[in-house]
């Protein structure tokens, strides 16, 4: 297969919201926004290429409980860079749908944080690496399937 995902698209209720929350606390770099009326938008990126789009386009936040989308994982390169983005959203006043970093899966070496943005999308922040000795909040399923 040679499809690889080329960005993510939100739908957000507060265009200046989200863009804060994405910009300020998770890091993503500006690259485009439209601020005409009915028609905003802002283009993020990882200072290479475009990772998310976001458009002012939702009149309700996000719920779980219809179908599309589950999460959204964000691969950082080390369980410390993990630890760090789980500083920086706790000051933010995020709160976690697990506390701290946690297993994928029992032993699993991988793992990461879970918390939602401002309209309640579901994230994860994840290490392919280093969180053998974090709790898995499932015996038998996957942590990002549940939260």
């Amino acid at each position: 297969m040679t499809l690889r995902t080329g960005h993510l698209g939100l739908n957000v209720t507060d265009l200046d919201r989200s863009l804060a929350f994405y910009r300020d606390v998770l890091g993503f770099s500006p690259l485009a926004e439209g601020k005409e009326e009915g028609r905003r938008y802002a283009f993020l990126g990882d200072g290479e290429q475009l990772v998310l789009t976001l458009w002012q386009q939702a009149g309700e936040p996000y719920d779980r409980g219809r179908a599309g989308l589950h999460h959204l994982a964000f691969r950082a390169d080390s369980i410390d860079r993990v630890r760090a983005y789980e500083s920086a959203l706790r000051e933010y006043g995020v709160e976690f749908a697990h506390e701290g970093v946690v297993a994928h899966a029992e032993g699993a070496a991988s793992g990461g944080i879970f918390f939602h943005d401002p309209d309640g999308t579901r994230l994860e922040i994840f290490a392919p690496a280093g969180a053998e000795d974090a709790p898995a909040p499932h015996e038998a399923a996957p942590t990002c399937g549940f939260f």
